[in-house]
């Protein structure tokens, strides 16, 4: 803690010594005010002289001037709209995008049209405001094709799109503009990874780098997971990813088209199935369903629903995929919102009991 030159009044006092040392322009604003018994220590940014002696004469009835030991104030934090309020004009600033996805030292922001002449700025402001981060991402498109996978554009920073992120004690390589990746759904890793069992044999069906699947193995060393991806790009960063944190010996990466791997490997042998493939998955329940032990298993079903009430939709549409898998929907253990993702568009998850 820094010593510096003090104003020091009866706490009565306090508020009308703050607005002078203030309007004098001798607040010291990165250090604290402190309390001693009934007085109030104002920390200074000089050594008063006479002229300012004079005015505290007659402001203040009773003041002392000393050296005091202050602690520091926390440094403020300023965000990317901070940085813009002088640069953008008001209507500009409004529209600025509050949510940003981070992965690793990559942040990634959804810029709308109409501020297409202003991402440079913006990029330029989120830079500054994060400090951990040295590339900023404009999303140029929408998730599409078989490997989901979106256009990027580099708008401030290092230009490049490979990362390595954390998340619950794990590392994963990443390229975002090669392998489907989000931060936002690092909650449900850690949710649906908490409910495996020691002993287990999980399916993940679309496991892109890994999320899932390394989590579930660094959390219980006797359980093996079979991970199961199209994309050859995302089974790269998954081996890599299995031999970094160490579960070679529990994860078994393979590229392939679900249904063909299911068919010809996997059949009957999962007490879980993962299904993180919202824009498809109802398709592939019955998929998920000739994973599952003849005796029964869990099911982890994402999708997107647009209905007025999507948890109701999500339970009526899975329940109908399975029957028609010949298997039954034994119990709905959970069914809740994941995110919105668009206006009156969710991603749901239901995980059911399968028999």
């Amino acid at each position: 803690m820094p010593d510096a030159a003090c104003l020091k009044v009866p706490k009565k006092l306090g508020e009308q010594a703050i607005r002078l040392v203030t309007n004098l322009e001798l607040f010291n604003r990165e250090l604290k005010i402190q309390q001693v018994d009934n007085h109030l220590c104002i920390p200074l940014t000089a050594e008063p002289l006479a002229a300012v002696l004079k005015k505290f004469e007659i402001n203040l009835q009773d003041f002392e001037i000393s050296v005091h030991n202050f602690p520091e104030r926390e440094k403020r934090h300023f965000t990317h709209f901070d940085l813009l309020s002088d640069k953008l004009p008001p209507n500009i600033l409004t529209r600025i995008p509050r949510a940003i996805d981070f992965v690793g030292d990559i942040a990634i922001v959804e810029i709308p049209p109409e501020l297409a002449d202003h991402k440079k700025p913006i990029g330029e402001a989120l830079l500054k405001a994060h400090k951990q981060t040295s590339t900023v991402l404009a999303k140029s498109g929408a998730v599409e094709g078989v490997y989901r996978l979106r256009d990027f554009e580099v708008i401030a920073g290092v230009h490049k799109t490979v990362t390595v992120y954390r998340e619950y004690g794990c590392v994963y390589h990443v390229d975002v503009a090669k392998a489907y990746f989000s931060p936002r759904l690092s909650s449900e890793h850690n949710r649906v990874a908490s409910q495996v069992k020691e002993g287990e044999t999980v399916v993940d069906l679309f496991a892109g780098v890994g999320p899932f699947s390394i989590l579930i193995a660094k959390k219980y060393p006797a359980v093996k997971v079979y991970a199961v991806d199209v994309n050859p790009d995302a089974i790269a960063f998954l081996k890599r990813n299995v031999y970094l944190n160490r579960v070679e010996k529990q994860v078994v990466p393979i590229l392939g088209d679900a249904r063909k791997v299911v068919r010809e490997e996997l059949t009957e042998v999962a007490d879980r199935v993962i299904m993180n493939l919202p824009e498809t998955a109802i398709e592939y329940v019955d998929v998920a369903c000739d994973a599952i032990r003849s005796d029964g298993g869990i099911m982890h079903y994402y999708g997107f629903t647009k209905d007025s009430e999507p948890l109701e939709k999500a339970r009526v549409r899975l329940t109908e995929a399975v029957r028609r898998s010949n298997r039954q929907l034994k119990k709905i253990l959970l069914a809740k919102t994941v995110r919105e993702v668009a206006p009156y568009t969710w991603q749901v998850v239901v995980d059911a009991e399968i028999q």
